[in-house]
């Protein structure tokens, strides 16, 4: 992880849901992604902040 980004603060993990299925997701701290397995997709994490588009993630089987 870069020493400029901000870390995420994983006590969001708590709150924050998949926009698509509204399931719970898990943090993949290497790739700095929220991920959703009933959705297949991964939640780009930048400067600390999770992007929670679908617009914006990243499909699992890419």
């Amino acid at each position: 992880m870069d020493a400029d980004q901000p870390e995420f603060d994983r006590r969001m993990l708590e709150a924050l849901v998949c926009p698509q299925t509204r399931t719970t997701l898990t943090y993949d701290a290497q790739a700095q992604e929220l991920v959703s397995k009933a959705a297949g997709l991964a939640f780009p994490i930048r400067g600390g902040i999770p992007i929670m588009l679908i617009s914006e993630a990243r499909r699992l089987d890419d």
